[in-house]
């Protein structure tokens, strides 16, 4: 290895990894420009420059059944990644979220001796704590994007850093906490960025945009995402117009009245911009009954969690109806002084989440741990 190629592995398999993955690449590429970049990940940190092992569209797949049914593509990848780490030795081994394989990947490394970063961590609040002692005995150091979880790791014996949230740099300042206007008519519909997503969220929200039509004079648009997703096929389903608009996610987000979104990432994106919003989640049968299971939380919206209340509403599988959605829906569409309740809480969850600059300070706390 030459001091003009120093290798650096990052794994990210979701699409918000992949947001982070390439704010931390190019964080890095300025403070070593020898840094190479190899790993999984998506189109961002490909176009930052990283060799991917296979294209990223292959890896966001949602729900156990759904992994399970691709067991045999991801024992591949993890052959073919410890491959990678074991012939190109890089400096740092570097895992965002993804941990059903971003565990294991560190399980198999973790003799090499090359140290183990994880920035954005499992959510081992809702999982069983097993998973905490494994990261305990397999990971160097954690890099935290949510306060709440420094105490879990102290309480754990686990190294870690709260760097703050990766959304506060990736979305445009003039959209944190941006004005809000009641008197738009915009009703924002984000069934999520994974196919599988899409199939189970936007057929209900086509539904709940019909209902609130019949309501009132509001303007329908699915905040939609590039690839392989046909959403023409969908739109043929629907008796109100509604439009598919490609990258503008966070504009039609402040532009909206009221946004109704899948869980995850999204709904600190939302609560960030500071718009009311209603979060459903759906997803297979085989799935679902697992986590019931195995989540131990009462709440699934990211940006309640961090609340430690419900802030917004939830509804959860067979909750998750259209004329659910259009009640909920009326309650902030119908009452401005409960809207703005609770755009004030999201506006004081966002300030716990720290300010701008987590990826550089990611950045500087793997540059120790490499020293180079």
């Amino acid at each position: 290895m030459s001091a003009n190629n120093i290798p650096i592995f990052i794994s990210a398999g979701d699409p918000s990894g992949d947001i982070a993955g390439s704010l931390l690449l190019n964080e890095l590429k300025n403070k070593n420009e020898n840094f190479l970049f190899l790993g999984l990940g998506g189109e961002r940190m490909r176009r930052a420059g990283q060799e991917q092992l296979v294209d990223g569209s292959e890896l966001a797949v949602l729900g156990f059944w759904e992994v399970a049914k691709k067991a045999f593509f991801f024992k591949k990848i993890l052959r073919d990644a410890v491959r990678m780490i074991e012939e190109r030795r890089p400096k740092a081994v570097i895992l965002i979220d993804y941990p059903g394989f971003n565990l294991r990947l560190a399980e198999r490394i973790k003799p090499l001796g090359i140290p183990i970063i994880y920035y954005i961590s499992p959510q081992v609040w809702a999982w069983a704590s097993g998973r905490i002692e494994q990261i305990k005995r397999l990971v160097d150091k954690m890099l935290l994007i949510l306060p709440f979880e420094t105490d879990i790791y102290d309480k754990a014996g686990v190294p870690n850093e709260f760097v703050g949230h990766y959304l506060l740099d990736d979305i445009d300042p003039q959209y944190i906490k941006a004005p809000y206007n009641p008197d738009s008519n915009l009703i924002l519909l984000m069934p999520g960025s994974r196919p599988q997503e899409v199939q189970r969220m936007l057929p209900t929200l086509i539904k709940s945009a019909e209902i609130l039509s019949q309501r009132g004079d509001y303007r329908f648009a699915v905040a939609a995402v590039e690839g392989n997703i046909d959403y023409d096929a969908y739109m043929k389903q629907s008796r109100t117009p509604i439009e598919v608009i490609k990258g503008r996610t966070r504009q039609l987000i402040a532009e909206s009245r009221l946004v109704v979104t899948s869980s995850g990432t999204a709904t600190l994106e939302t609560g960030i911009i500071g718009r009311p919003m209603i979060v459903i989640y759906r997803t297979g049968m085989i799935t679902y009954m697992i986590a019931r299971r195995l989540v131990k939380l009462t709440m699934i919206a990211l940006i309640n969690i961090s609340a430690g209340k419900k802030i917004v509403p939830e509804l959860i599988q067979g909750e998750a109806r259209p004329e659910n959605i259009a009640a909920e829906a009326d309650k902030f569409l119908q009452d401005d002084k409960y809207c703005r309740g609770v755009i004030n809480q999201l506006n004081s969850i966002t300030e716990k989440l720290a300010e701008s600059g987590a990826s550089a300070k990611a950045a500087e706390a793997i540059m120790r741990i490499v020293n180079c």
